[in-house]
């Protein structure tokens, strides 16, 4: 079963995007540790949001939410038999598109 857990959000300007998330959700955006790449994000919700510079990935044009999945390799293979298309595999996390063309992220589950 796949959880939503992070909405993701790229920015122009990184520091202008943390002051506006921060001040809009009233929570600090720290800065991620290595496994989760690059960027910040909220840490006290279930869902967390998180800002990072925007490049010329197809992570980096839009918001993306992010699912938590056990096997990243299995939820691909099911966005593939369900119609959907995966732009970035991984095997920590992959973007994908939806059947109807919308972009996501499914990430690995982090163990605890």
């Amino acid at each position: 079963m796949a959880e939503l857990s992070l909405v993701e959000f790229p920015a122009d300007d990184p520091e202008r995007a943390r002051l506006f998330w921060e001040g809009l959700l009233g929570e600090p955006l720290t800065e991620r540790e290595p496994v989760e790449g690059r960027g910040r994000q909220t840490r006290s919700a279930a869902v967390a949001v998180g800002i990072h510079e925007r490049g010329p990935g197809p992570g980096d044009r839009v918001s993306l939410p992010y699912f938590t999945v056990d096997d990243v390799g299995e939820a691909l293979a099911r966005v593939r038999e369900l119609g959907g298309e995966v732009i970035h595999p991984g095997e920590r996390w992959a973007i994908c598109r939806d059947s109807e063309g919308s972009p996501f992220g499914l990430a690995r589950a982090i163990p605890r």
